[in-house]
């Protein structure tokens, strides 16, 4: 009787010892899925938070925003906002601001195609400099040059470009002039130049000459780059001016090197 009563205890106890056994191992394996399932989301959101780092978007952010800016900065309704830049871009289809006149014209000292002071002679500061830097550069290889044709008011671009017009014809003259405040002479960065080889005129033939394939080897060296290049009319929209250089100081090596146009340099293709 005393062992069946012990054998009924023994078996319920070790069913409840079955059940409490179950329980910890489902017990168990829920801890344990909990916590690998833990592991592992900790792990997915790492990665996920590390794949959503803004390294790539924030590069190709600040890019478009630059290159947006830097158009927004150059040009408003035709109007460059930028004139005082060393890299302003004039052209047939980006002018001036009315009324635009650099403040700090300075005489450069070289020699001139023509005697005593006027509008013309001028250049801005840095691009007198340059100039005279350039000179001196020249005069050492035993070279001649001579400025021409500096600084330009709205006024006298204007007058040049109505009586290129009057003797040649609109479509004609806008091919190597430009109307007022298209003009880069109008930045005080640009300057006309021959030589004696040339009787002092402003000619395509310099560029036959030694003293204009110089410059078009050298202008870079003080920062100069013959703005309008052979072969480049379709971008730069007027005919090749061997005499024609713009100041676009550290850039110029750059330009020249890659034989390239202001427009291409900057990118800015209208």
């Amino acid at each position: 009787m005393l062992d069946e009563k012990i054998k009924r205890v023994l078996g319920k106890g070790m069913k409840i010892l079955e059940k409490i056994k179950k329980e910890y191992y489902k017990t168990t394996i829920i801890v344990s899925i909990v916590f690998v399932g833990g592991f592992a989301g900790l792990f997915l959101m790492q990665i996920n938070s590390e794949s959503k780092q803004p390294i790539y978007a924030e590069t190709t952010e600040t890019a478009d925003t630059i290159e947006t800016k830097e158009i927004e900065q150059y040009i408003e309704d035709g109007v460059i906002t930028n004139p005082d830049d060393i890299l302003a871009l004039v052209n047939g289809n980006r002018r001036l601001p009315d009324g635009f006149v650099p403040q700090d014209l300075v005489i450069p000292d070289v020699l001139f195609s023509f005697s005593g002071e006027h509008e013309q002679s001028h250049m801005r500061l840095e691009a007198a400099e340059a100039l005279e830097e350039l000179f001196t550069l020249a005069l050492q290889d035993g070279i001649e040059l001579i400025a021409v044709s500096g600084y330009r008011s709205f006024e006298r671009q204007d007058a040049i470009f109505n009586r290129n017009v009057e003797q040649r014809g609109f479509e004609d003259a806008s091919q190597f002039s430009a109307q007022a405040g298209h003009s880069e002479h109008q930045t005080g960065l640009a300057m006309d130049v021959t030589s004696r080889s040339v009787n002092l005129q402003i000619t395509q033939e310099l560029s036959n000459t030694e003293e204009g394939q110089w410059l078009a080897e050298n202008a870079h060296r003080a920062g100069f780059i013959i703005r309008y290049l052979e072969g480049k009319e379709h971008i730069t929209g007027f005919s090749y001016e061997p005499w024609h250089i713009r100041y676009v100081g550290d850039s110029a090596e750059e330009i020249f090197e890659r034989r390239i146009t202001l427009e291409e340099y900057l990118g800015i293709m209208e």
